[in-house]
């Protein structure tokens, strides 16, 4: 059990760098992040949602360590999470005229030996927040802002967990990648219940991810190594689909790595068209890719200067909404569109009507593949990929029609690679 301790409200240093990005409430209205001054770092906080964005300081009484978490809250507060050796304490910035005020929440003490505490993403309707403690052999989910009083543990997971999806609106139903025998697999955590579910269990030897969810459409975004052992894949499915967990050779870039960062919403019952942005790093540096499960290519397209990278909101209109930040512009959003499918016809593969995971969160995903032959679409390499990032790459071989969806833990996985 993770040996962590509550204290009363009262009024560890991190070696990953603040500058990596932002965080965005899962509206996009207000975002924050830590800034720099000279040597010392203060939170700062993004308002998004008026005609123009404009950023508020709120520097507190020190420096804040680099490692210092924060998080957005939809009433344009920011939650504060600090470290001070095995202490963690959280509090509620706010401006105040040209100060800033800041609410005690309360703090824990969590020691032993790989012990780590971690801020969850922002819950839906941003009156929450939630974090997670990892333990050498168990973790639990804490609510550490919008309830009653300090710190409050609500469920404990057996195993290791990390990532962190919401799967509903309401800030119910939280996925976690839970590392247990070796193996990590997804699981539900209903947070009203108490209750732990399976939800992406592809096969029994294979390391299975939840990396999004958009909880319109049940749109997935996965990452594998079930199709190629001992190589993580980027697959898609749909939350509660009786179909194919699919892992398109147009996801596949060599050279570079690609990480999902925002699913459009209000796509109801159409995941197939559902615009993704991917962060792509690659020799050439890092710039946006926008892929839809129904398009067979990536579009590439120029980060603009100063990106917060990895940080970025969909609109239902699908536009992609980056925030930035240089010398001249502070506070800025820049906002690609993303290219219109070249097909609304529904995918191969994709069941839009199918069943859905119950507000119980009792059903788990049925992951299954079609074992189709493999498509023969060739991988371009990242030195092509340079003169591509304004236009997208040539689209993928058409694969052939799939037969009937065979459960993953029977499929071929080895002949599965699929558009």
């Amino acid at each position: 059990m993770t040996a962590c301790a509550i204290e009363s409200p009262s009024v560890g240093t991190d070696v990953r760098s603040p500058e990596r990005g932002c965080v965005l409430t899962a509206d996009g209205a207000y975002a924050a992040r830590l800034t720099r001054d000279g040597d010392s770092w203060f939170p700062e906080r993004w308002t998004l949602d008026g005609p123009e964005p404009y950023a508020v300081p709120l520097p507190g009484n020190q420096p804040e360590e680099p490692g210092t978490e924060l998080q957005p809250l939809g009433d344009g507060r920011v939650l504060i999470h600090r470290r001070a050796g095995v202490r963690h304490l959280f509090a509620l910035l706010y401006p105040t005229g040209p100060g800033t005020g800041e609410l005690p929440l309360g703090a824990m003490e969590c020691a032993g030996p790989g012990v780590r505490l971690d801020l969850l993403p922002p819950a839906p309707g941003g009156t929450r927040a939630y974090a997670v403690t990892v333990g050498s052999r168990s973790s639990s989910v804490w609510q550490v802002a919008g309830g009653s009083g300090g710190p409050e543990r609500l469920v404990e997971v057996p195993g290791r967990c990390s990532g962190g999806v919401w799967l509903d609106r309401t800030g119910r139903l939280l996925a976690l990648d839970r590392e247990l025998e070796g193996r990590v697999k997804t699981v539900v955590v209903n947070l009203e219940l108490g209750e732990v579910t399976p939800l992406l269990q592809i096969t029994p030897g294979s390391d299975d991810r939840l990396l999004m969810a958009d909880p319109d459409s049940g749109l997935l975004l996965i990452s594998s190594d079930a199709p190629s052992p001992g190589q993580e894949r980027l697959g898609w499915g749909v939350l509660g689909s009786t179909l194919p967990v699919r892992f398109p050779t147009s996801l596949r870039l060599p050279e570079c790595t690609a990480v999902p960062f925002a699913i459009q919403p209000g796509q109801v019952l159409e995941p197939e068209n559902c615009a993704v942005a991917l962060r792509i790093e690659g020799p050439v540096g890092t710039w946006v890719g926008i892929w839809r499960p129904a398009e067979r290519r990536v579009r590439h397209l120029a980060a603009p200067k100063g990106w917060l990278t990895g940080s970025g909101l969909w609109t239902p209109e699908g536009v992609l909404r980056l925030p930035y930040a240089t010398r001249e512009t502070p506070c800025g959003v820049a906002e690609l569109r993303a290219p219109a499918g070249e097909s609304r016809n529904r995918a191969v593969g994709t069941e839009p009507g199918g069943p859905r995971l119950r507000p119980g969160g009792a059903d788990p995903v049925a992951a299954t593949a079609a074992g189709a032959p493999a498509a023969t679409a060739a991988d371009a390499p990242a030195g092509e990929i340079a003169g591509e990032i304004a236009e997208a790459a040539g689209p993928d071989a058409a694969e052939p029609a799939a037969p009937r969806p065979v459960p993953l833990a029977q499929a071929p996985l080895g002949r599965l690679v699929t558009n």
